[in-house]
């Protein structure tokens, strides 16, 4: 193997998951002892139309669709650890993408598992292993046209009997087994995740072929906490173990120190949602599906009344805003006024300020649905960066705002004055790590990069 290839050996994967496995679960993954992550399917057609887009202000690579939709985002975090995996039918296709994002991640793995219409249609996913020509063609053309590896993710035929498995010599597939670098195994095409796996087939084919195993589709059954995994492993005979929905339920499941609450899970998860602008729906779904049969609590229908990332989690009082302590701290520290200076954006008439405080200027790397909202965005990033109290809940009274105009914002103010104020640091997040700019060159006192953006 050469130096820096990816392994499939005694790994613990996070599984590819349609509309749960972006970049913001593939991190949480990670962060909690995965050793690879797989990227949702991706349907070749859809990514040959895009080009490669490098995001200074996330610090991501973005493949970005013709209608400048994001259809997948990574980063360097994850650049030796992410397996991209797309549903194809065709070999000169599938080559064109693996091409695409060869430099950005791992391995590429071909979906020969989802027996979903959306991946079959076209003949993808589960429908390739009917059509075992077409899949050694695929194979060979990935294997011999990219530097990376190549996985693929299939399922046990109906055919097929454990005493064949030896010889395989009812397997149509079987080449595959020997094209690819690493292949997973779980259930047969009609069953779902509510069958239970089966682990004397995969025991049988893990002992017949010499390139790694993953068994996949312990979940239901088998893996209910880290030490399982390992437990699984052993029943199956695999070379590694890759995890699903019980991930997906509670991404905790991979430390080896033992699973986390799952409000800390979705407080870890939403950080990533927020650092790198993920789709708001897409962050909605993924802890609705976290949250499970406790999607109904208020935490629940929290989640589902909330329009964006930001929205999710508030962290400020109603009656005060970041743009008010800042202000106070400059009258306090003797400064001019903090100024502030907003464009909008043609494309979707998003709003983006920055704000000017002793000569030093400061940003948000985010786009925001009014002035009145970027320019609260903007006095966020520069208090966090001064380290000066911004008002959040919690945080104990710095003295920057007095009781009488603390009184008469709750008083005096208007409903819709109230809105605004509620909405203001929902963007906490979203400005947590963003740049300090002075004349032209980013500041040293700036925070880790995570939404740097330069003037």
């Amino acid at each position: 193997m050469a130096a820096g290839r990816l392994s499939f050996n005694n790994i613990t994967a996070l599984a590819p998951m349609v509309r749960v496995g972006t970049l913001p679960m593939r991190l949480l993954a990670l962060d909690y002892g995965a050793d690879v992550v797989y990227c949702e399917e991706l349907i070749d057609i859809k990514m040959a139309q895009c080009h490669r887009v490098v995001n200074d202000v996330l610090e991501t690579v973005d493949f970005v669709a013709p209608d400048d939709r994001v259809m997948f985002r990574t980063c360097e975090r994850e650049k030796g650890n992410v397996v991209f995996q797309m549903g194809t039918a065709d070999p000169d296709r599938a080559l064109a993408v693996a091409r695409l994002v060869e430099k950005d991640v791992a391995a590429v793995d071909v979906n020969m598992g989802c027996p979903k219409e959306y991946s079959t249609k076209g003949g993808m996913g589960a429908a390739l292993l009917s059509d075992p020509d077409k899949i050694e063609a695929i194979l060979r053309t990935l294997v011999t046209g990219v530097s990376i590896p190549v996985t693929c993710k299939i399922r046990i035929l109906p055919s097929v009997r454990r005493e064949s498995w030896k010889s395989l010599a009812l397997l149509p597939v079987a080449f595959l087994l020997a094209v690819a670098d690493c292949v997973s195994l779980f259930r047969f095409k009609e069953e779902r995740p509510r069958h239970p796996v089966h682990c004397d087939y995969i025991q049988a084919v893990a002992q017949a072929v010499s390139i790694p195993v993953i068994a996949n589709g312990g979940s239901l059954d088998h893996v209910k906490t880290n030490a399982d995994i390992e437990e699984f492993r052993r029943a199956t005979g695999a070379s590694s173990v890759m995890l699903a929905r019980a991930a997906m339920w509670n991404a905790s499941l991979f430390r080896s120190q033992g699973a986390l609450p799952l409000e800390k899970v979705m407080e870890d998860y939403l950080k990533h949602a927020i650092q790198y602008d993920n789709n708001a729906f897409n962050t909605k779904y993924c802890l609705c599906q976290m949250l499970r049969d406790k999607v109904e609590s208020p935490l629940g229908k929290q989640v589902q009344a909330a329009q964006t990332n930001a929205e999710i989690r508030r962290e400020y009082p109603p009656q005060i805003t970041p743009k008010m302590f800042l202000l106070e701290w400059s009258r306090k520290e003797k400064l001019e006024q903090p100024q502030y200076e907003t464009v909008q954006r043609a494309q979707d008439r998003a709003f983006q300020s920055t704000v000017t405080v002793a000569q030093k200027k400061y940003r948000s790397s985010l786009w925001e649905k009014s002035k009145k909202f970027a320019e609260q965005a903007a006095a966020i990033v520069c208090l966090r960066v001064l380290g000066v109290p911004e008002g959040r809940i919690g945080e104990e009274d710095s003295g920057l705002v007095c009781k009488r105009k603390r009184e008469g914002k709750v008083n005096g103010a208007a409903e819709e004055e109230r809105s605004r104020k509620r909405h203001v640091s929902d963007v906490l997040q979203q400005t947590s790590e963003v740049a300090v700019v002075t004349n032209g060159d980013s500041h040293q006192e700036a925070p880790p990069p995570s939404q740097r953006e330069s003037l």
